[in-house]
C-alpha cells in the first residue's frame, strides 16, 4: 500500500510538502504516527524497520518527538529528513525549552530546506535534574512559540497537544480549556491529545471546546498498554487518569500471566477504544507507537479497514 499518493509525492520531491490540516481535511478517518528518535545512530537501521514496516497503515502524517530540554534535536532534524526522503508527511516536535527566536529560525530553516514543513509546537519538559524559570525564556508558553511561527513561517503547519484530562499544571478544567483555545486561535492548525483511557473524555473534551467556539480538528492520541510498570510510569508523568476496571484487569493480568498477558491486555483495550473512538465520529487516530511496529500492526488489524 503506497504512504502517498502521486500528487503528495510530487509535492514531497519538490521539497515542499502540504500542510498536515490540508490532509485532515481531504480524508477521515485516518490513522497517524509518533516515533521517538533512537539516541544512538547505530540503532537507526533498525528504527527505520519498524518506520518500514508501519508504512502499511497508510499513515497520514509521522511525529518525530524531540528530547526533553531539545535533547534529541539534532536527531529529530535527520529523521524528520529522512522520512520526508522516503515519502511520509513527517511533523517534528519543537519545544520552549531553552529556545530563542535566533534558534527556532534557525531550526525552521533546515527544517525547510530538508523538505519538512509541519511541527508539533510544545512548551516540553526541562532535562531531569534541572529547574526552569520559564518566565526568563524568549518562549513561555507553546502559545508564544505557535504565534512566533505563524507569523515568520506561514507556510509551516502547526500542531499542538491538548489534554482530555487536564494538564497537570492547570489550575482546572476552564483554564486548561483556555490554554488550548489560546494555541489554537494563536496560529495552530489542529491539537493531538495526550494519552487518555475513557473514550468519553474525549468527546466530553470535544463539546467543552466547541462550546467555546472552538472547532478546529482534535485527532485523539492512543497509547497501548505493554506492561505494569510503563502505564505506572505513564500514570506518574501524565496525570491522566485511568479507570479502576481497566487498571484492576492490568493487575490481574499481570499477576495470572507476566509481561505477555499484559500486552495481550492492553493491544485488546486499545482496539476497543479505537472502535469506540472511531464509532463515535473521531477524525482520525493518532498512535503512540512506542516504536513499536508488531504491536501497532496488531491492533490496526484487529480494528480493520477504516
Amino acid at each position: 500500500m503506497p504512504l502517498l499518493s502521486p500528487t503528495d509525492m510530487n509535492n514531497t520531491a519538490g521539497k515542499k510538502q502540504v500542510k498536515i490540516i490540508d490532509r485532515i481535511n481531504r480524508k477521515s478517518p485516518f490513522y497517524s504516527v509518533e516515533f521517538f528518535p533512537p539516541r544512538d545512530r547505530e540503532n537507526w537501521p533498525d528504527f527505520f524497520k519498524v518506520v518500514d514496516s508501519l508504512s502499511a497503515i497508510n499513515p497520514l502524517f509521522a511525529s518525530v518527538t524531540y528530547g526533553a530540554g531539545g535533547g534529541t534535536r539534532d536527531n529529530t532534524l535527520d529523521i524528520t529528513a529522512t522520512l520526508a526522503e522516503k515519502g511520509h508527511i513527517p511533523m517534528a516536535h519543537l519545544t520552549c525549552v531553552g529556545a530563542t527566536r535566533e534558534y527556532i529560525r534557525e531550526y525552521l530553516n533546515c527544517l525547510a530546506e530538508k523538505g519538512v514543513s509541519n511541527i508539533l509546537a510544545l512548551r516540553g519538559d526541562p532535562p531531569a535534574g534541572q529547574n526552569i524559570r520559564w518566565e526568563d525564556g524568549e518562549f513561555v508558553h507553546a502559545s508564544d512559540l505557535v504565534e512566533f511561527v505563524h507569523r515568520e513561517f506561514p507556510d509551516f503547519g502547526i500542531a499542538v497537544a491538548a489534554y482530555p484530562t487536564p494538564h497537570p499544571q492547570s489550575a482546572s478544567f476552564a483554564d486548561d480549556r483556555r490554554y488550548t483555545q489560546k494555541k489554537l486561535d494563536a496560529g495552530a492548525d489542529f491539537a493531538i491529545t495526550q494519552l487518555f483511557f475513557d473514550y468519553r473524555e474525549y468527546f466530553e473534551f470535544s463539546a467543552q471546546l466547541r462550546a467555546i467556539g472552538m472547532t478546529k480538528p482534535v485527532i485523539p492520541g492512543v497509547l497501548p498498554i505493554l506492561s505494569l510498570e510503563s502505564i505506572r510510569r505513564v500514570l506518574s508523568l501524565s496525570g491522566c487518569n485511568i479507570p479502576a476496571k481497566l487498571y484492576l484487569s492490568i493487575e490481574e493480568a499481570n499477576q495470572k500471566g507476566g509481561v505477555e498477558a499484559v500486552k495481550e491486555a492492553g493491544i485488546a483495550f486499545a482496539v476497543d477504544q479505537i472502535k469506540k473512538l472511531l464509532d463515535n465520529g473521531a477524525p482520525g487516530i493518532h498512535l503512540y507507537t512506542l516504536n513499536k511496529a508488531e504491536t501497532c500492526l496488531r491492533i490496526v488489524e484487529a480494528v480493520g479497514r477504516l
